[in-house]
């Protein structure tokens, strides 16, 4: 209560003034708003030099120029480092070099920072270390409409429930899980948050105009209305969409076990998260008794070999 979320456009020219009134010789924005919107933004409003942007994990080799502002992001999960060298000749920027450095094993430990780092882990070396299940793929959420890792979030909570339809979020975060074993904490990476399984009832109507809300969302032409997530992680069902056709009109198709979806029926789905089924969708909405790492415990114990769909989701017609 008393919150209030804007774009910033409005807001910030009055503190650009105020800052050069001060004595500022350049304006650094530090934005989590993501890439597609800090550019709109940063067209709007005159008097950024630097804008470190975030949130869309854009991988920046070089700055992008919008209206006289250098805009960089450098991805995601602590891989990159971005270095930015700035000239300046009489309180201007005279010249900058940018480069995005790659965190690998040629970037050499800080010995006190990696002491640091290894007893804050001490207390989750088993976790991090038995196997639970193994995957034969890399699992990540670097597509925008489909994810070998939500997958198996989704295989999970839809086995525990016994529903052959399953939600999730778009999310972003989760670093990839190589080939090879999957361990509980990769299971925490994919849902730090742990959340609650639960099922409701949606009618197909229901499901495509939720899933057309998603797609506006993610896909909108007009960055400042994009949620800034990828689109929602959908089991059992395949859409046909196309992204280039306007609000409410994106999906041409529904398939559910090899026939159109039926509008007037009801299904019973699993979700997690209010991202995964708004609250405004369905009806006898209850939870389970499982969380989400614990429906991926339980799903990897009877299917410890994992091997990912082959068949997308989400398809472009």
């Amino acid at each position: 209560e008393g919150l209030k979320f804007t774009t910033g456009i409005d807001e910030l020219p009055k503190y650009i003034k105020q800052l050069k009134k001060e004595g500022a010789d350049i304006i650094v924005l530090l934005s989590h708003n993501g890439f597609p919107q800090d550019v709109e933004l940063l067209k709007k409003v005159d008097g950024i030099d630097i804008c470190l942007s975030a949130h869309t994990h854009n991988r920046l080799y070089a700055p992008i120029e919008v209206n006289g502002a250098r805009i960089v992001q450098c991805g995601c999960q602590g891989v990159f480092v971005g270095n930015f060298t700035i000239v300046f000749e009489e309180n201007k920027i005279k010249n900058y070099d940018y480069e995005l450095i790659k965190v690998d094993n040629s970037v050499p430990k800080n010995t006190e920072m990696d002491k640091l780092v290894q007893k804050a882990l001490k207390p989750y070396q088993e976790i991090s270390t038995t196997a639970l299940g193994h995957t034969k793929e890399i699992l990540h959420r670097y597509n925008t409409t489909n994810s070998t890792m939500d997958n198996l979030l989704l295989k999970a909570i839809a086995h525990i429930t016994k529903t052959d339809i399953a939600f999730s979020n778009g999310w972003r975060y989760g670093a990839p899980i190589a080939v090879g074993k999957i361990t509980e904490n990769d299971l925490y990476n994919i849902a730090p948050m742990n959340p609650p399984v639960s099922t409701v009832e949606l009618t197909g109507i229901e499901i495509k105009e939720m899933l057309e809300e998603n797609l506006e969302r993610t896909f909108c032409s007009n960055p400042l209305k994009q949620m800034g997530g990828y689109a929602k992680r959908v089991l059992g069902l395949q859409i046909n969409m196309r992204i280039e056709n306007p609000k409410g009109h994106r999906i041409q198709e529904i398939y559910y076990k090899g026939s159109h979806l039926n509008l007037d029926k009801t299904y019973k789905v699993s979700f997690v998260t209010m991202q995964g089924v708004s609250k405004k969708y369905g009806k006898n909405r209850k939870k389970h008794n499982q969380k989400a790492v614990e429906a991926m415990k339980t799903y990897l114990k009877e299917n410890p070999e994992f091997s990912p769909d082959t068949i997308k989701s989400f398809r472009l017609v």
